[in-house]
């Protein structure tokens, strides 16, 4: 059957196959060589051509709108700096036959086998370079070998505990290794991501279909950690350089779905040989730790000194065999792109035999004959740093391709071969196979990498049956990576049985028993401290514009007492009604979300996704009003928003410490603020109305009117709103609730007597509860001001510094 006839019968009319021509001389995963769909997408593409167009671009918004419901992200980095990118899902899976994926996994496995043995030896005996497999030269050069591990042992006994491998199918059909990924490999989570967001797209098909699932993976890798854990009174950990990492939402939804702490470097220290991190509770060991963050950064003590994202001693706590490290320090080794010259021979020396999957054809230039020989086939190869550890494809790694030089300057090239010498590596230009993609109604080929996961268990190691597919988004190859605006796809492995149903959750027969109560690292509590004082204190701001805005245009005056006092007001606490919706305003809510994006492992979707529609309804608000008599609207929708958000978040967190933090931060701020407007708006020089004003912003008119007979005064609004213990805007109301949490935290009572901070939150609402409202003079509220913001700094002192 011809390729024409093979798109009318399959594609049913709709088109789909019409523009799909596999390009010359390149292997592709949808049609063999005679033009045929492989049995193993015929049913997906039988699937794909009973629907319309409409109903394919309908599935592809679904999946689209589960990864911006989860808030899935890229950070890209170009001209203009760093900024989040949507997820960018080719929606066409990579489809793969269970029998071709066994003969990947068992070469893959293979392959992991010889990096251990080959990284154990390069610091351990140093038997392959001694022997002459290695050059000395090139191990001894690399910004990734480093001197102070040779003779360390790990103290799980395996460097290696997880690896990724970029693999590439060739024109003969045969797939190759171009990149081994040992450092901190990254795109696991994301293919965890792109297989719910698939799944979502295909949902009656792909529940059909004999796919391999992903949870077990996470799970069994998961149970190797904890079991290299040891004491139980330890943790396992994964240590991320932070929020403005590139991967950094895959750390936090990783940690957040194997249920392990998240963690900067700032947040541990070594004391006594041990590796600690800093909790508000006190230093806590942490016995494992799946590093995401590179040697040359973990310690600024050992390695790279301008670390600021690093632990200083680290190392030390390695050496002690206190800890250990997923994967281990200096292993960054394996990633050199000139060490896939050398493996072949070398697998015939550790393993006793060839590869059984071939990596890339490559030839290191700093020895003369394979110098010689590279010149002599320089226009069939592509040329790079021999000791570069980027991904093929990423941007700048490739200086040029051999057939790019005019032959006229064959000679030019060999001198700049001769000159580069120990600095190039040559590899056989590499033409990849290609995988469908959905454009403009129809399929069309697109060059693609796979990367495989794999992960060691107590069984030896397990292969991710699927992964992560890079989709380019032209037909040339050097525009595959993410950075260069290349897609990301989910890969099928599909059988002949449809595979047992696991989840990361798996039942056991084990007595019931409650786990140890969560640890709270210091950073996450002061971050979780100043989510709640910041959505506090934009709340309060947006209730105040609000009011002013409706006297401003009640009186059309701006210079009336009480819009003037008002607008002063504004101006003292950061929000000067300039324009209708101020900076400051948007300026607090962006402050919130910074620090709910260094706790996203510890926030749910739905907040997150909260927190950033309102902090985006603010700034296009502040973009679109122009006139001051639609504030009091905007005002009210961002109100609503706020409130909202708040209530998602206080009703659905567990109620662990970091909830405790995060209500001790809100009610510090609510008691502050309120504390001041009563001070200034209490006074006996306030304007006429401002008594109204405070009931206003305090949401606390309809109390006034129910909970006192006589008319309103000054005392009754003090009354109300300083000293009622069962009103949530009144200022004793929100100091017993920062007391009821202080009492519950760590070290709140050393033998029998209360801390510092414990005791100050104690003087304080005692000092208020005796008053009276007659008593409350602005002085006395401005000293109790004064002594509820200190309790900010007492909090720090005894938690987070």
């Amino acid at each position: 059957m011809s390729l024409d006839e093979t798109a009318t019968t399959q594609a049913k009319g709709q088109g789909l196959l019409k523009s799909y021509r596999p390009f010359p001389g390149v292997s592709d995963e949808l049609l063999d060589a005679a033009g045929r769909v492989r049995p193993v997408w015929q049913p997906f593409i039988d699937h794909l051509s009973s629907l319309t167009p409409e109903q394919i671009n309908d599935r592809f918004a679904r999946g689209n709108q589960y990864l911006n419901d989860a808030g899935v992200y890229f950070r890209q980095y170009d001209q203009d700096g760093a900024h989040e990118r949507e997820w960018p899902l080719s929606h066409i899976p990579v489809i793969i036959s269970e029998k071709d994926w066994q003969i990947i996994s068992e070469g893959l496995r293979q392959r992991a086998q010889l990096l251990e043995k080959v990284v154990a030896d390069l610091y351990g005996k140093n038997e392959l370079v001694s022997e002459g497999y290695l050059p000395a030269s090139l191990i001894a050069q690399s910004p990734e070998w480093q001197r102070p591990l040779v003779g360390v042992e790990p103290r799980s006994g395996h460097f290696l505990h997880f690896l990724a491998f970029e693999i590439g199918r060739g024109p003969d059909g045969t797939w190759w290794v171009l990149s081994d990924r040992a450092q901190a490999p990254s795109g696991a989570g994301f293919a965890l991501e792109n297989r719910v967001a698939t799944g979502r797209v295909f949902s009656e098909f792909f529940a059909k279909a004999n796919v391999h699932r992903l949870a077990s993976f996470f799970r069994r890798f998961r149970d190797h950690l904890v079991d290299l854990q040891g004491d139980s009174n330890s943790r396992v950990s994964i240590l991320t350089p932070g929020p403005l990492n590139d991967t950094y939402f895959e750390h936090a939804y990783i940690a957040r779905y194997l249920g392990f702490m998240l963690l900067e470097g700032e947040d541990l220290i070594v004391q006594d040989d041990r590796l600690m991190v800093r909790t508000v509770a006190g230093l806590r060991p942490v016995s494992v730790l799946w590093r995401r963050l590179d040697t040359a950064w973990s310690d600024p003590l050992e390695f790279n000194e301008t670390s600021q994202i690093g632990t200083a001693g680290l190392l030390q706590a390695v050496r002690h065999g206190s800890v250990s490290l997923v994967n281990a320090l200096g292993t960054g080794i394996l990633e050199t792109r000139a060490l896939l010259a050398f493996l072949p021979r070398i697998s015939e020396r550790i393993l006793g035999e060839p590869l059984q999957l071939p990596n890339v054809a490559t030839w290191w230039c700093g020895e003369a004959d394979t110098r010689a020989y590279v010149k002599e086939h320089a226009e069939t190869m592509m040329f790079s740093p021999a000791l570069s550890t980027a991904l093929p494809f990423a941007s700048n790694q490739t200086e040029f391709i051999g057939h790019d030089f005019d032959k006229f300057h064959k000679g030019i090239l060999e001198t700049w071969v001769d000159t580069k010498a120990e600095k190039l590596v040559g590899q056989e230009a590499v033409t990849l196979s290609t995988t469908p993609a959905y454009q403009d109604g129809s399929l069309v080929p697109r060059p693609m990498s796979l990367r495989v996961f794999l992960a060691r268990t107590s069984k030896g190691w397990e292969v991710m049956s699927g992964g992560f597919a890079r989709i380019g988004r032209t037909k040339d190859a050097s525009a595959i990576a993410m950075q260069a605006g290349g897609s990301a796809a989910d890969v099928w492995i599909v059988g002949d049985k449809r595979p047992a149903k696991e989840s990361l959750l798996h039942q056991t027969e084990s007595p019931f028993f409650k786990s140890q109560t969560g640890v709270l690292p210091s950073r996450a509590a002061d971050n979780l401290f100043w989510l709640g004082r910041y959505i506090e204190r934009a709340e309060g701001a947006v209730r105040l514009l609000r009011a002013y805005h409706m006297r401003l245009i009640e009186t059309a005056d701006p210079e009336s007492p009480l819009v003037a006092q008002t607008a002063e007001y504004l101006e003292k606490i950061g929000v000067a009604p300039e324009k209708p919706v101020p900076d400051g305003l948007c300026s607090m809510l962006q402050s919130a979300v910074a620090s709910a994006s260094k706790v996203r492992d510890r926030f749910s979707v739905d907040g997150w996704l909260a927190l950033n529609d309102l902090a985006q309804s603010a700034t296009d608000a502040q973009r679109k009003l122009k006139e001051n008599s639609d504030v009091p609207h905007a005002m009210g929708l961002l109100l609503r928003k706020i409130t909202g958000f708040s209530g998602l978040v206080h009703e659905n967190m567990y109620r662990f410490t970091g909830w405790r933090f995060l209500s001790i931060g809100r009610a510090l701020e609510r008691a502050h603020r309120m504390t001041d407007l009563l001070s200034v708006f209490t006074a006996p020089e306030a304007p006429e109305g401002a008594l109204e004003l405070l009931l206003e912003v305090g949401d606390s008119a309809m109390s006034m009117s129910r909970r006192y007979a006589v008319s309103l005064s000054q005392a009754t609004v003090l009354d109300l709103l300083a000293m009622d213990p069962q009103n949530p805007r009144a200022v004793l109301y929100q100091l017993t609730e920062m007391k009821e949490h202080v009492e519950v935290l760590p070290h709140t009572r050393e033998f029998n007597h209360l801390s510092d901070l414990a005791r100050s939150v104690l003087q304080v609402h005692t000092s208020l509860a005796i008053a009276t409202p007659e008593s409350l003079t602005p002085e006395e509220l401005g000293e109790l001001r004064d002594q509820i913001a200190f309790l900010s700094v007492e909090l720090t002192d005894a938690y987070i510094r």
